[in-house]
């Protein structure tokens, strides 16, 4: 009969200890009485521009653009690395691979600047920044933000520059120049919107917040791995399939809106969110691939979501527009929303107005 009771006695402790380790803190409501002004974000889930057909117009993006300028946000972020990761990246090729890095050696041969140097000085010139920069100035900036490795702030620099001033001068030589002519012509949103709208905003700059350093997977047999996940990717396919064949035909239209409703509608992201995470897990792997990919892909997500935050965390009351793929934005959301002095803002619902 003792050892019945000390039995029972240990089985409540645990059921006990259990309940314990499960409890969490509420971090809802912290914010309620915060005495400065709240942070409000707008995640904008894209398409990738470079998939789209050939003969895409830029002009098709305008309907989007009004709709995003009218947010007036203070703060843009894109789905790009910044300077100082690709710098950390190609430092230590051992771990990590550069390839999403564009090369910055066009750059540091007309400036004499490499990138950690080159970041420096664009931090000097924007602590002196003025209300109404000249053109010299902003050609001299955007000379720097190229060493940096920060294509898209260089590219809102050249468009808010008179056409007449759009030429080389003060660091900014013909072969940046022609660089920059070049990321004109490419079909890419970091530029098409993220750039075109800190022009047209008058912003300085916009916030590259990708992050490739916590998805760096190198399994063992990479061939194994990447058979692993396309199986478990081909296995879940069928309601993505749907919604592909209706974005394929919304890609073609000369007005992209309503390609961007869809690609933030919520049914559309629980079917990427689906495919990414449930189809993905459900997989079996004995070499744990899956589960592998799907913890690189969490821990890329919260590092993005990390650096979307510091990017206005100097600036309380911000309006934050952040711009990525679409499949990322469930994430982002998500997360952002736990931010304390946060609110997301429905981009389903902003589109439609």
């Amino acid at each position: 009969m003792r050892v019945n009771r000390m039995h029972r006695a240990w089985l409540a402790s645990a059921a006990l200890v259990a309940t314990c380790a499960q409890a969490q803190v509420s971090f809802k409501g912290l914010d309620r009485d915060m005495a400065g002004p709240r942070s409000q974000v707008l995640v904008l889930g894209t398409v990738h521009l470079s998939e789209l057909p050939e003969g895409f117009d830029p002009t098709s993006l305008q309907g989007v653009l009004d709709r995003l300028a009218a947010f007036k946000p203070d703060v843009i972020t894109i789905e790009a690395m910044s300077g100082e990761e690709c710098d950390l990246m190609k430092r230590h090729p051992s771990r990590y691979s550069s390839d999403y890095c564009p090369s910055t050696e066009v750059a540091q041969k007309s400036t004499g600047l490499d990138v950690p140097t080159a970041i420096a000085e664009v931090h000097r010139l924007l602590q002196a920044w003025p209300a109404a920069p000249t053109p010299a100035q902003r050609r001299q900036l955007a000379a720097a933000m190229l060493a940096a490795n920060d294509r898209a702030s260089a590219y809102a620099q050249w468009l808010q520059l008179p056409a007449a001033e759009r030429q080389p001068g003060d660091g900014l030589d013909a072969p940046l120049v022609e660089l920059l002519r070049q990321i004109a012509t490419r079909r890419n949103e970091n530029y098409l919107l993220g750039s075109q709208l800190a022009a047209r905003l008058g912003l300085v700059r916009v916030h590259a917040v990708d992050n490739h350093t916590g998805d760096n997977l190198r399994p063992a047999d990479e061939a194994a791995f990447g058979k692993a996940l396309t199986a478990a990717w081909a296995a879940g396919r069928g309601e993505l399939r749907v919604h592909e064949q209706r974005t394929s035909v919304l890609k073609a239209s000369n007005d992209l809106m309503p390609l961007y409703r869809y690609s933030n509608d919520p049914a559309y992201l629980q079917a990427l969110t689906s495919i990414n995470i449930a189809v993905t897990l459900r997989a079996k792997s004995p070499e744990g691939y899956t589960q592998a990919w799907v913890a690189g892909w969490e821990t890329r997500n919260l590092r993005m979501v990390a650096n979307i935050r510091e990017a206005f965390r100097d600036t309380p009351g911000a309006r934050v527009l952040s711009i990525v793929g679409a499949s990322h934005k469930p994430w982002f959301d998500a997360w952002l929303a736990q931010m304390q002095g946060v609110d997301v803002i429905d981009a389903a619902r902003w589109l439609q107005r």
